[in-house]
């Protein structure tokens, strides 16, 4: 199938990225200041294997090829995941990643490179927060006027009960620096529990909003706070979600533009048992324990874009951008099972364009651009 044929209207650069492996996951964009789009990603044969590594591509200013992908980690029997980019103030470019044995996402620790010349050449891979296990990133650090480096983090939790890591423990908080990256302190993002992929961007009026992935596969939540790194605790939006990423941005207009696949565990017929399992149960067979577990396998499409003027409280202008059934109930990418569109990484422009990439039936990378009124174009609620 090709991407044309799975969106609902033509794109003029509709594309995938260069093939990296038979699995392609969770990417990330980056805006350099020199005006190149930096793309990151996770590639291998699956999610969880040990040679799972990290890969990034490059978009040159006034171009629209991208380079030939180029691997950026190499951890033998460890499954590298979860990248992103940062540009820090001091011009260094870090890219950040987890690093965990096997399916164990409670063994993932975060490891660094750092590139003094926009990512054409790295140092070295070194751990960020030696000694601390557990720790999951996937969205952009951010400065704050005060100085402060704030990232977001969530921790991978298991209870003592013999059982493996399933996200049904899973918290969020804010690891933040004042003196580039020598010490850091933790803040706890209170009553977080199943809220996770903490995403945060200032908002005009200079506080900050935050919106989670929910473990529980009901809604997209929301927080806020004065400083980054205090926060409220997270609520629900009126957004659904699917137990899957979404990622959104502030634009020049100061709107904001969100995207995720508009899903939950409504939408589901059966649950998976893991996320590194195909094993299927009943989607209400829930252990009677009086604690909420994690859902996973909740179609993971369509991909859709959405708009607020209110700082995310209300979206009334969205648009789907690539659809179909969205089939999540396995990661099998070998046998080309998986058919979700999903992970969205989304950032605007200098032009105003959005520029959008998203995983691929678990293949792929697809990369979109297209503007804010495309959206406005779309579906409005009454």
């Amino acid at each position: 199938m090709q991407l044309q044929d799975s969106l609902t209207d033509h794109f003029d650069q509709a594309l995938t990225l260069p093939e990296s492996g038979i699995q392609s996951h969770a990417s990330n964009l980056a805006l350099l200041a020199n005006g190149n789009v930096l793309c990151t990603w996770f590639s291998g044969s699956e999610e969880g294997k040990s040679d799972i590594s990290i890969y990034y591509s490059r978009l040159p200013a006034g171009t629209d090829v991208w380079t030939l992908p180029q691997q950026v980690s190499d951890n033998p029997g460890r499954s590298d995941q979860n990248p992103m980019f940062f540009q820090s103030p001091t011009g260094q470019l870090w890219l950040l990643f987890t690093s965990q044995d096997g399916g164990n996402q409670d063994t993932a620790i975060i490891k660094r490179r750092i590139s003094e010349d926009d990512g054409h050449t790295w140092g070295p891979e070194t751990v960020l927060f030696p000694g601390q296990t557990g720790l999951f990133i996937r969205q952009d650090v951010q400065v704050t006027p005060e100085g402060q480096w704030v990232l977001p983090v969530f921790h991978c939790v298991i209870k003592n009960d013999g059982k493996p890591w399933d996200g049904s423990y899973d918290y969020s908080a804010v690891i933040a620096t004042a003196d580039e990256g020598k010490t850091w302190q933790e803040y706890p993002v209170p009553d977080s529990l199943g809220c996770v992929h903490m995403n945060i961007q200032p908002l005009p009026d200079c506080t900050y909003v935050a919106f989670y992935r929910s473990r529980w596969a009901d809604n997209i939540y929301r927080s806020t706070s004065k400083d980054a790194l205090h926060w409220t605790a997270p609520e629900k939006t009126a957004l659904p979600n699917n137990n899957s990423s979404i990622q959104f941005t502030v634009l020049a207009d100061g709107k904001l533009a969100i995207a995720y696949n508009d899903a939950s565990k409504l939408d589901a017929k059966v649950r998976r048992t893991s996320l590194y399992s195909d094993g299927l149960e009943d989607k209400d067979d829930e252990p009677d324990d009086g604690v909420l577990h994690a859902f996973w396998g909740a179609p993971r499409a369509p991909m859709t874009v959405a708009l607020s003027s209110d700082g995310g409280l209300t979206w009334p202008e969205h648009r789907n951008v690539a659809i179909g059934d969205g089939f999540a109930l396995t990661n099998n990418s070998k046998d080309k099972k998986n058919r979700e569109f999903s992970y969205p990484s989304i950032k605007q422009a200098s032009n105003g364009d959005l520029l959008l990439t998203f995983t691929y039936f678990r293949q792929k990378i697809a990369y979109l651009r297209f503007s804010e009124d495309w959206v406005k174009s779309g579906k409005k609620e009454a």
